[in-house]
């Protein structure tokens, strides 16, 4: 294997996976209002809590989905038959959804761990925090589009872009954190 080649899977590993990594921020700008769980509880706990909201899931999957598409748009003009591997149309646009939709799904499942653990909102939680949304956008992008995932995240150079997401998200998702905190969108920096 040349270093182009491992190179190659590096940045499309993370290329690819965008549309998984901004729905969590984008949740927390269109958030607010109306709990998924509407409040309710289950066995004396919240089911996920007041931090995942209608309009975070909306406003988040749409933003990244919408972002994908963009990155569809794009690379569209270099390569138009894979679409710098988010193959072929429509498929390409369905895959940036599920990756959206699963990395929200896979956060909701992170949360409804947590109240089962006792948890409070916000609460650090290492490794469930970081690893939710990836378990998520893969698991539901994998039940949908399973050659598409075996082929750009397993076999092959896909291992490297496998190892490369688990590697580099949580440096990303705690830099976004710093920086939503920062701006008064997050309570805490985690």
């Amino acid at each position: 294997m040349e270093i182009t080649e491992v190179l190659v899977a590096i940045v499309l590993g993370i290329y690819l996976f965008l549309p998984a990594l901004l729905p969590n921020s984008a949740a927390v700008l269109f958030g607010g209002k109306t709990p998924i769980d509407f409040g309710k509880t289950w066995r004396g706990k919240r089911i996920l809590g007041d931090g995942k909201t209608w309009g975070g899931l909306i406003g988040g999957v749409a933003t990244g989905t919408f972002f994908g598409i963009i990155l569809i748009a794009i690379s569209y003009f270099f390569d138009p038959v894979d679409f710098w591997g988010y193959g072929a149309f429509p498929q390409n646009v369905g895959i940036v959804f599920t990756l959206a939709l699963g990395s929200l799904l896979g956060d909701m499942c992170g949360a409804f761990i947590k109240r089962r653990l006792g948890m409070e909102r916000g609460q650090k939680a290492p490794g469930l925090d970081q690893y939710d949304f990836v378990a998520g956008a893969m698991l539901l992008t994998c039940l949908f589009f399973p050659d598409w995932f075996i082929s750009t995240y397993i076999t092959g150079t896909g291992l490297i872009s496998l190892v490369t997401v688990l590697i580099l998200v949580p440096v990303l998702h705690r830099s976004v954190n710093i920086i939503g905190f920062k701006m008064g969108k997050k309570k805490e920096p985690w």
